[in-house]
């Protein structure tokens, strides 16, 4: 859809991004909690995604894996934002809600509709398009780099945000309820060169008190 939007408009709108500090895991009144390591084998934390999973491209989602879930966690969900979408707040690519309370991973292409799942695994929410799935990244052309960032949180017992959850009722869910959590981001543009090369999977850790 973005991408028709013409140069000109992106580059004018370069100003104006939602920012890091609107991500979920950047909330304060999310409290303190460990970290969990959260990676692909597709992508180093802070590299360029393959186009391959963009709307340049197949548009799946890509593979995921962590480790380092605490004990006492029973639920682990997934919510991936664009830092950096010119909005008053970060736009939502995916929420995986209920995933096993445990170390493991999502396969490429699995965040799609649960009908569509053999082998479900949590429960897939809503996207900021209302769609259930993955939303394939789609910066305006001439916009900058967009960062993406796969946010991983580890919860202790809490209220159940209901069937196909988007954002806010997974937030609302994990209120005072987060024990350890992961990031890992990827960066997507277009109207600029894609630097060259081949990448590494990447780790990271985040911890806050």
């Amino acid at each position: 859809m973005l991408e028709h939007l013409p140069r000109w408009l992106g580059q004018a709108m370069s100003g104006l991004r939602a920012g890091a500090d609107k991500l979920v895991i950047a909330r304060p009144d999310l409290g303190s909690f460990e970290a969990i390591r959260l990676a692909s084998p597709a992508f180093a934390n802070g590299a360029r995604l393959p186009e391959r999973f963009t709307e340049d491209g197949e548009g799946v989602s890509p593979p995921l894996f962590w480790t380092g879930v605490p004990e006492g966690t029973k639920h682990l969900a997934l919510i991936v934002e664009d830092a950096d979408a010119p909005a008053p707040r970060p736009l939502v690519h995916a929420v995986v809600w209920d995933l096993p309370p445990e170390d493991g991973e999502l396969k490429e292409g699995e965040i799609r509709a649960d009908r569509e799942r053999e082998e479900p695994r949590g429960d897939v929410g809503r996207n900021s398009y209302f769609g259930e799935g993955w939303l394939p990244p789609d910066p305006p052309t001439g916009h900058g780099v967009h960062t993406y960032a796969f946010q991983i949180f580890a919860l202790s017992e809490c209220d159940d945000p209901g069937a196909n959850p988007g954002r806010s009722a997974v937030v609302k869910a994990m209120q005072d309820k987060v024990l350890a959590a992961g990031l890992l981001t990827g960066t997507y543009s277009r109207g600029e060169a894609a630097p060259a090369g081949t990448v590494k999977v990447g780790r990271v850790g985040l911890a806050r008190g």
